[in-house]
């Protein structure tokens, strides 16, 4: 038991009761850990993170919300809102135990209001789904995260999550032009609209976008949409070393004056690790690095001209191979290489420290220049791969396979610690996409100063005065 969660009273077999009064008794779970465990931890490798619920309920509607929030804070219980549980922050772990508020049964897409380019969905739909709704309505979703097969669209607005795409169409706040919540204290309201423009007061919807389940819980979601791309190709480019990858980033933009939709970095230990995991055949074994570079557009002409130009600037800076991926079936193959080097390395190394560091794009050569040192430093792994055209790297640091779980444990924080002040010095911070969580929570301290902590805190406070929503994540109350 934490020093939390004493603060707060525990779920009774009367309180569970109760809430099978609210959403019916096939949508409670209360009493059997085995069936709770799963709402125990997101996908965090290491299982400290972890923490046990006490019941699990399963809401259809913002009415049900609202009476288990007036209920929490009636008897003094924590809930924590949790969507699919793909998160990498702890975010959705309940770690004051308590009420997990699972959002699955609320996963209707409400409208596609093809005339404004919106769509309202409620926070239980899998991202993907959106698209493939949308198709052949000549409009898409351009705000989605890489693990968009697995995700809630309600957790992305919680985390403002991030993806393969930012470069071009952004992240998540772009998109979100209104959201109706249940508050802390039990109250449903609607912040935002099917409004382009809007001033009229703080701009609430805003600032729940990254909020992580803290200040609210989304039932409903008004999304921006766009025209779909008529042409879409990538690029794999092989370079000899990962100083060379990255380098060639920038003068995408600069020398050749084009804004990709996505550039994707790999060194050569994340490419290796996610083809042999899908037994795939990508002739890595000669490249230190890999960019796999999205160009789309409305003109196939236009497109083409674009990927042209980049292969061969990426050729000038060091590329001694460049693939074309120019139909589904190539790209899916490349894309799934990226998209699955977290899973392949949770299975090569359990014990890691997966970091999200985000550094102005001209910095992160600097970045990975500093991971080299650190894997020297103290004989570690540091696989490395991310976004590189937005300045965001993932790292899945690993002990070396002949040091003992004693020595990572002892290593681990003074590393993280020369990591996460190199990050800060180079004007970065902790978590591109990721979000805080409770797993970030000390590291904030080193890139958020007091009064800026304080201000959230104030916020917090004035929306939850009883600190029943996600107590314990992204800061203290």
């Amino acid at each position: 038991m934490t020093s939390m969660q004493q603060d707060y009273n525990p779920v009774t077999q009367q309180i569970a009761d109760e809430l099978k009064g609210i959403v019916g008794d096939r949508y409670v779970v209360y009493g059997d850990a085995e069936k709770l465990e799963p709402y125990s931890h997101d996908e965090i490798v290491e299982r400290q993170y972890a923490h046990p619920a006490e019941v699990m309920i399963r809401p259809r509607t913002a009415d049900e919300i609202a009476a288990i929030m007036k209920l929490a804070n009636r008897e003094n219980i924590p809930v924590t809102p949790r969507g699919a549980g793909s998160g990498l922050s702890g975010g959705a772990v309940p770690i004051c135990g308590g009420i997990v508020l699972l959002c699955d049964r609320m996963n209707e897409i409400l409208e596609i209001d093809t005339e404004n380019l919106m769509i309202v969905v409620e926070p239980g739909v899998v991202t993907a789904d959106i698209n493939e709704k949308l198709s052949g309505t000549g409009l898409f979703y351009a705000g989605y995260p890489m693990s968009l097969e697995t995700c809630y669209v309600g957790g992305n607005v919680a985390e403002n999550a991030g993806g393969g795409k930012a470069i071009k169409y952004g992240v998540t706040n772009r998109y979100v032009l209104g959201i109706e919540m249940v508050t802390p204290t039990g109250e449903i309201v609607q912040y935002g609209g099917k409004l382009v423009k809007d001033v009229t007061g703080y701009s609430m919807a805003q600032l729940m976008v990254g909020s992580e389940g803290t200040l609210g819980i989304f039932t409903k979601i008004i999304l921006k949409l766009l025209p779909a791309p008529k042409a879409s190709v990538d690029l794999l480019c092989l370079f000899l070393t990962a100083d060379e990858a990255i380098a060639a980033v920038p003068k995408i933009m600069t020398e050749a004056g084009l804004t990709p939709t996505a550039i994707e970095f790999m060194d050569r230990a994340a490419v290796k690790a996610a083809c042999e995991y899908l037994n795939e055949t990508i002739p890595y074994e000669n490249a230190g690095a890999m960019l796999l570079i999205t160009v789309d557009g409305s003109d196939a002409q236009q497109v083409t001209r674009e990927y042209e130009t980049i292969g061969e600037l990426c050729l000038a800076n060091g590329a001694f191979e460049v693939y074309v991926a120019d139909n589904h079936t190539t790209s899916e193959r490349i894309w799934s290489v990226r998209r699955n080097i977290a899973e392949a390395f949770a299975i090569i190394s359990p014990i890691q420290s997966n970091e999200d560091l985000v550094v102005p794009p001209s910095k992160i050569t600097e970045l990975q220049a500093e991971l080299e040192r650190l894997a020297e430093k103290y004989n570690i792994l540091t696989p490395c791969y991310g976004h590189a055209g937005d300045g965001n790297l993932h790292t899945r640091i690993s002990p070396s396979p002949d040091m003992t779980r004693q020595q990572w444990d002892e290593l681990k924080p003074g590393m993280l610690q020369e990591l996460y002040e190199t990050t800060n010095r180079l004007g970065g911070h902790v978590s591109g996409e990721h979000g805080i969580g409770h797993k970030r929570k000390e590291a904030l301290k080193i890139f958020v100063d007091e009064p800026t902590l304080e201000t959230m805190r104030a916020i917090k406070r004035a929306f939850d005065p009883n600190n029943i929503l996600n107590p314990g994540k992204i800061f203290d109350v």
